[in-house]
C-alpha cells in the first residue's frame, strides 16, 4: 500500500515538473499587440525545426482580411502572402533564452536582429535590433490558449 501511495505520488510530481517545463518555451501560439492603437494584430506560430532552432510564422490575422500580401517585404517574400509566412526565424537557445534570429515586420519590410525570452508563462518578450540589442525596440507577445 505504501509503495503504491509512493509511486502515485512520484508519477504525479513528475507529471507536475513536464507541465512545467513544456511551458517554459516560447513554442506555441502568441497574440502580437499594434504598438500604435494597442490591439490585438495576428496570432503568429512559434515552433521548432528539425535543426532545433525556433521559427514563428502568421497563422491568423485580426485587423487585415487574409489574403493580404506583404508588398513592402524583400526578395521572395515580396507580393507573398501574409498568412503563413515565416517572420521569425533562426532562434537558437542562448542561456535561459532565444537568440541569434531574425524578425521581418512586414509592415515596413524591414528585417532586424531578433531574441526572445519568457517574461512568464504566458508573455513573450519579443526584441527586435540593428547592430546590438541597446538599438532596438520590444514587444510584448501574449499566449493564445
Amino acid at each position: 500500500m505504501v509503495i503504491r501511495h509512493l509511486l502515485l505520488s512520484f508519477f504525479f510530481t513528475l507529471f507536475l515538473v513536464c507541465s512545467a517545463i513544456a511551458q517554459s518555451t516560447p513554442v506555441g501560439v502568441w497574440k502580437t499587440i499594434d504598438d500604435k492603437t494597442g490591439e490585438a494584430k495576428s496570432h503568429i506560430e512559434i515552433y521548432e525545426t528539425e535543426d532545433g532552432k525556433l521559427q514563428g510564422k502568421i497563422i491568423k490575422l485580426l485587423q487585415k482580411p487574409e489574403d493580404t500580401t506583404c508588398s513592402a517585404c524583400p526578395d521572395d517574400k515580396k507580393d507573398q502572402p501574409l498568412m503563413e509566412m515565416v517572420i521569425v526565424w533562426g532562434l537558437k537557445t542562448y542561456k535561459d533564452y532565444w537568440s541569434y534570429g531574425k524578425i521581418l515586420d512586414p509592415e515596413n519590410g524591414k528585417i532586424y536582429k531578433c531574441s526572445v525570452w519568457l517574461e512568464d508563462n504566458n508573455t513573450l518578450k519579443v526584441r527586435g535590433y540593428v547592430g546590438f540589442s541597446a538599438l532596438g525596440r520590444s514587444q510584448k507577445w501574449y499566449r493564445v490558449e
